[in-house]
């Protein structure tokens, strides 16, 4: 017999709310395989996997539209989703570069013992937030990237007799 797992287990897997899970079945992106007798959503592993590609799509910068086009492999090939995270990757490499850039301003300037402003400072701050919030985006994928690796170990489990 093959395993299921309601919303809320699935939910709490894979780290997304419930509301998420309904929502992508609203928009037909991904429905369970089933429904139980009292009307409760079921998932398979086959489920599983699938989530993991789209929140993997989805954490690479794709919107709900692009990834599902990828699923139902109407739209973007592979190598558009290369270049929209090598685009990603660039980005970030510029917003650390930018950020290097303001503290060694700002360390240039103390040790000739120029006035540091305000101004100086808020751009500093300024560009250390969209770090941080790149640094928690990276976060989040390192968390997909255990959601794959669950998802690995499942395939790998036999299935139960039934």
């Amino acid at each position: 017999m093959q395993r299921h797992w309601k919303v809320g287990e699935l939910a709490k897997m894979a780290g997304i709310t419930i509301r998420t899970l309904r929502f992508y079945d609203q928009i037909g992106l991904f429905s369970p395989s089933g429904y139980s007798q009292s009307g409760y959503r079921l998932y398979t592993e086959k489920d599983i996997s699938r989530l993991q590609q789209i929140l993997s799509l989805k954490e690479m910068g794709l919107s709900l539209e692009q990834i599902k086009a990828v699923m139902t492999g109407d739209q973007l090939s592979f190598l558009d989703i290369v270049t929209l995270q090598m685009d990603r990757l660039k980005e970030n490499i510029r917003l650390q570069q930018k950020l290097l850039h303001e503290l060694e301003n700002v360390s240039s300037r103390i040790q000739r013992n120029e006035p540091f402003t305000v101004d100086h400072f808020t751009a500093i701050m300024r560009t250390m937030r969209m770090n941080h919030e790149k640094f928690f985006a990276e976060r989040k994928s390192s968390m997909n990237h255990h959601l794959d690796q669950l998802g690995e170990y499942l395939d790998k489990q036999p299935e139960e007799p039934g």
